[in-house]
């Protein structure tokens, strides 16, 4: 059981959340503190003094007071004229993590909205009324403005749901579940509209991808390095205790785990050959620091995902500050560098790709021995240095940039929104390069047999066999490759 506005929320729970595996609950203690902060609103918004956002405008129009006769329609205003979103719409998990980590954060009690209107947004989480949120728009600084619009819109009538695959106006889901329109009272619009919950969202789904893809690109790494018949020595943990990045202490344990009791290795162990190319012998440095990258992403959206990313933010009965936790510049930055991190998790690999084609060491070119009349796998490697020259150009990072907004109110943005999102675009094709590589390794395995390996990669190859048949003669191999990659997104591969 997960208590909103008291537990501490992590990328699993969130997850789980989502998944419906964790059942999360508003309790008596969040119920008194959202109270006690709506009671603080209430008494500002009838109140003389001008407070922002509360008896105020909005951005430049900060300076116009309105009357408490105007305040809802102040809000219901906010949300119509800030849903511009534009393009695909996002993924229907994203929508409802973006719900969840908003509820989360309306429950801190400092936002100042109603308990009647949280309960609605988790009345939508736990029965998949989602809305549709559009992919681009938001500059992520005064929050995610637009999608977060777009994402609360339906609560009173406006925008739309998805109802299975197909888009239906949210006045139709509403009715579908006997739910009345709610009227959003004082602060209620600014407190559902400011925050940096699409940022987080694509951080959290990104961050939950690329665990798995961390774990895959060592299996994929050692698979290979089996296949080329490299050395095992590079993973020692002598070696990497004199330089000891938690990331590459991680590698390098697992290589030692992935190789262990591999027979191939050890009849290869009076092998002549000095060295092994980078993208075998650096594993440990080159995933390490990929892992060490997602360690730091992780703790920053740990620590955004229980904080309170609204404004103004409401302290007392008379006081509201107007700040800028809602400025998307912590996880922006993080995020370009989670992507540099992804995008070398498939460079290395095409890299290895390339070794297996060379047709050294005992391996035939291109990994066929009837080369001439049959490419065997020479082209796949093109798709991984399409792939990689793809994320290549996908690591400019968004937060370098800032185009004021707002008649220079919002001067400096973020762009943390569109860094998410290329996080992700990075990450799926993360997954199919390491599909083309594992493919690959387990191809190059087949010249080593009578040899055996370790279990774990003996179990993996079987995996693979049972979707991908050795290749022997020319074939199309675009299912082989969708077969892979099916492997990969469904986790069906064995990482540990």
């Amino acid at each position: 059981m997960f208590k909103y506005g008291i537990d501490q929320l992590t990328v699993d729970k969130v997850m789980a959340i989502a998944n419906g595996k964790l059942k999360a609950i508003v309790c008596e203690e969040t119920v008194k503190k959202v109270n006690v902060c709506r009671h603080k609103v209430e008494t500002m918004a009838s109140g003389a003094t001008a407070v922002y956002g509360i008896n105020t405008g909005f951005g430049p129009l900060c300076d116009v007071q309105i009357t408490p006769e105007q305040t809802n329609k102040l809000q219901e205003n906010l949300l119509i004229t800030h849903a511009v979103g534009v393009g695909n719409p996002i993924d229907r998990e994203l929508s409802k993590l973006m719900m969840i980590c908003k509820v989360h954060a309306l429950c801190q009690g400092f936002s100042g909205v109603r308990l009647e209107l949280i309960e609605r947004i988790i009345y939508f989480i736990e029965n998949d009324l989602l809305p549709v949120v559009p992919e681009q728009g938001s500059v992520g600084a005064s929050g995610d403005l637009a999608p977060l619009s777009h994402l609360f819109l339906p609560l009173f009538g406006e925008g739309e749901f998805w109802n299975g695959g197909i888009i239906e106006p949210a006045k139709i889901g509403l009715a579908n579940h006997n739910l009345e329109l709610l009227v959003l009272q004082a602060k209620e619009g600014l407190g559902l509209i400011n925050g940096t919950q699409f940022i987080l969202a694509h951080a959290i789904t990104g961050l939950h991808k690329m665990k798995y893809l961390l774990d895959l690109a060592d299996v994929s790494g050692a698979m290979s390095l089996e296949g080329f018949q490299g050395g095992a020595s590079p993973f020692k943990k002598e070696l990497h205790k004199i330089r000891p990045f938690k990331g590459n202490l991680k590698v390098a344990k697992r290589m030692r785990m992935l190789l262990k009791d591999s027979q191939n290795l050890k009849n290869h162990f009076e092998c002549p050959r000095v060295q092994d190319p980078y993208s075998m012998r650096c594993i440990p440095q080159v995933h390490g620091a990929s892992r060490n990258t997602y360690y730091h992403l992780k703790e920053l959206a740990e620590i955004e995902m229980n904080s309170v990313t609204d404004n103004p933010i409401i302290l007392s009965d008379t006081e509201a500050i107007s700040g800028g936790n809602f400025h998307g510049q912590p996880l922006a930055m993080a995020l370009d560098y989670a992507s540099i991190a992804a995008s070398e998790l498939g460079n290395i690999s095409d890299r290895r790709c390339y070794l297996l084609l060379e047709g050294k060491y005992g391996l035939p070119r291109l990994l066929t021995n009837a080369g001439g009349l049959n490419s065997g796998f020479m082209i796949p490697q093109y798709t991984t240095a399409a792939l990689v020259t793809e994320n290549k150009s996908l690591c400019f990072p968004p937060s370098a940039d800032s185009i004021p907004t707002s008649l220079g109110q919002e001067d400096h943005v973020s762009m943390g929104s569109i860094s998410g999102r290329q996080f992700n675009q990075i990450l799926g094709n993360i997954e199919k390069i390491l599909a083309i590589e594992l493919m690959y390794a387990a191809q190059a395995m087949e010249f080593r047999r009578p040899n055996t390996f370790s279990k774990i990669i003996e179990e993996n190859f079987k995996i693979i066999r049972s979707k991908v048949a050795k290749l022997e003669d020319d074939r199309i191999l675009k299912d082989d490759i969708y077969a892979m990659i099916e492997l990969v997104k469904n986790k069906s591969l064995i990482v540990k």
